[in-house]
């Protein structure tokens, strides 16, 4: 079964795997326009698309907090 992902959520893993930590959604959207990457207008779209994300099953964690914080699942070995 394929995962449908929702649009720009490439552009924000990308993000992710570089970082050495969880990310809010606003330090997210910060280092999306740092890379000159559109399509994300508010933190609101980018905690969308990860929530979204995750819901379905993809490598995502969201982390309870406020503001929630996000990270990319480690690979299992």
């Amino acid at each position: 079964m394929s995962i449908t992902r929702p649009s720009g959520f490439e552009e924000v893993c990308d993000v992710l795997a570089t970082a050495e930590e969880p990310l809010t959604a606003r330090e997210i959207l910060d280092r999306l326009r740092a890379r000159s990457v559109d399509g994300f207008e508010t933190s609101y779209r980018v905690a969308t698309v990860l929530g979204q994300a995750a819901e379905r099953g993809a490598a995502v964690t969201v982390i309870d907090g406020s503001p929630y914080r996000y990270r990319l699942d480690e690979p299992s070995r």
